[in-house]
């Protein structure tokens, strides 16, 4: 039976018109500059604010991912609640996610226990879905959403990794500081991320700090290279006074 979870930032956080969205994700990714890296692209790190601060950003990433070609991928979302306290990572039952592009075929990772409600009204997952259609011709998302660091699914996915193809961690940086105290506080994630340095991301200031660091002990186990790709602040698109910031990196092996 089909379960359909629906679009709750559609109109806030992206347009809600199919077209005007299509447009506008497809403008991103094509003045998104080409990055080089030496490997297989096997995870991203993308925001998830509104599109016209955080979009460019994130099509940095998703124009590497679109690159890739990859045939008909399971893709791991893995993001923060930001309206539910969780203490565990928990999934969600839907059989497919909507959007103003189309349904996205969804499944659950059984391992972990399933919360809807922390799903319904959650952005974070959500916003990545229309770069995904516009950058895969088609996937299945396995959508996860975790508050804190969670060994268990470390192990889960080392040992799944080959099963999941992909994995995207949706994060923003740091919140609600001035435009050069962002860029000071955000320069510890664009140096450390790439090192792999577990024990130093934990000080990292960003709202996935949970997905993040379980992606970086991952890399760790499986070998894998990390590289920044982009970094940006709201206040490079408006107010410079209050401004969130946004990186992009690059997983690879």
């Amino acid at each position: 039976m089909t379960k359909i979870r629906l679009p709750a930032v559609a109109g806030q956080f992206y347009p809600a018109e199919p077209e005007r969205l299509k447009e506008q994700v497809n403008a991103f990714l094509q003045a998104a500059p080409s990055i080089k890296i030496s490997g297989k692209l096997r995870a991203l790190i993308v925001p998830h604010a509104g599109y016209v601060f955080s979009g460019p950003v994130a099509a940095v990433g998703y124009k590497l991912l679109k690159k890739a070609r990859l045939k008909k991928p399971e893709i791991l979302l893995l993001g923060s609640s930001h309206h539910h306290s969780l203490n565990q990572p928990v999934g969600a039952s839907f059989t497919a996610w909507q959007t103003p592009l189309g349904q996205v075929k969804a499944k659950n990772l059984t391992e972990f226990d399933v919360f809807d409600q922390a799903h319904l009204d959650e952005h974070s997952l959500e916003v990545q879905l229309p770069f995904l259609q516009q950058s895969l011709e088609e996937f299945r998302i396995i959508p996860l959403l975790l508050n804190h660091f969670n060994a268990q699914l470390v192990d889960i996915l080392s040992n799944l990794i080959n099963q999941i193809r992909f994995i995207i961690v949706s994060s923003d940086l740091s919140h609600y500081h001035n435009y050069d105290q962002a860029v000071a506080i955000d320069s510890l994630a664009n140096q450390v991320i790439p090192q792999l340095d577990f024990d130093r991301a934990g000080k990292i200031e960003a709202c996935g700090l949970g997905a993040i660091l379980t992606l970086i002990k991952l890399a760790q186990q499986k070998g894998w290279q990390a590289k920044l790709l982009d970094y940006k602040n709201s206040g490079a698109f408006g107010d410079k006074t209050r401004v969130v910031g946004y990186g992009c990196y690059g997983f690879f092996e």
